[in-house]
């Protein structure tokens, strides 16, 4: 795929344009799929792939090495961590699946969904991390923004508030108040702890 049209669709969403935001999502979901799948073709079993290594090269294949700008970089970043998060969740509502007898036969590589994880965290914790950030989403779409972004994007800190347009201390915030509120979800899902941060 050339980067032409990526770009076209990444500066207008960087001018506000909601369709072209949405239209970004599966571009970048296919190549991370596709990069994902020739990584595991290479990789020694056991061993996983990083979400910063995937998402920086499908930014490399789809857009260039050039700098398109903070603002187009943190639209694509934040498609690439939502694609990311669902190529998870996909993968172990899959296993979920093979456990309760839904397993079928394969038999080209190059048809189905991957088999093995893409990134480290276990997949039995990925569905309800998934629930636990739609709720976080929900009650603060910031703070989840910056999950996504330093959990499934592996963004830094500072490529975060790049990417957000907000500061280093703020995202740090964000990222320690997520952190233990989603750690709450996780252990209580019965608890509804997402009340507002008095941080802001």
């Amino acid at each position: 795929m050339k980067s032409g049209p990526v770009t076209q669709v990444l500066n207008a969403a960087a001018a506000g344009d909601s369709r072209a935001a949405a239209e970004l999502l599966p571009l970048v979901y296919e190549e991370l799929r596709k990069l994902a799948r020739s990584r595991m073709a290479r990789t020694p079993p056991g061993n996983t792939l990083q979400p910063t290594a995937l998402v920086h090269e499908a930014y490399v294949r789809l857009i260039g090495s050039e700098d398109s700008g903070w603002n187009s970089r943190g639209h694509f970043f934040a498609a690439a961590a939502q694609a990311m998060r669902q190529i998870l969740v996909d993968q172990a509502r899959k296993k979920a699946s093979v456990k309760h007898g839904g397993a079928h036969q394969r038999v080209d590589a190059d048809g189905v969904d991957l088999v093995e994880p893409i990134i480290s965290p276990p997949t039995d914790d990925i569905l309800s991390l998934n629930e636990a950030l739609t709720r976080l989403e929900q009650a603060d779409p910031r703070k989840a923004r910056v999950v996504m972004l330093r959990y499934f994007a592996g963004l830094s800190s500072a490529e975060t508030a790049a990417a957000l347009g907000i500061s280093v201390p703020t995202v740090e915030r964000d990222w320690r108040f997520a952190k233990t509120l989603l750690y709450t979800l996780l252990s209580s899902p019965d608890d509804d702890p997402t009340e507002t941060d008095p941080h802001g």
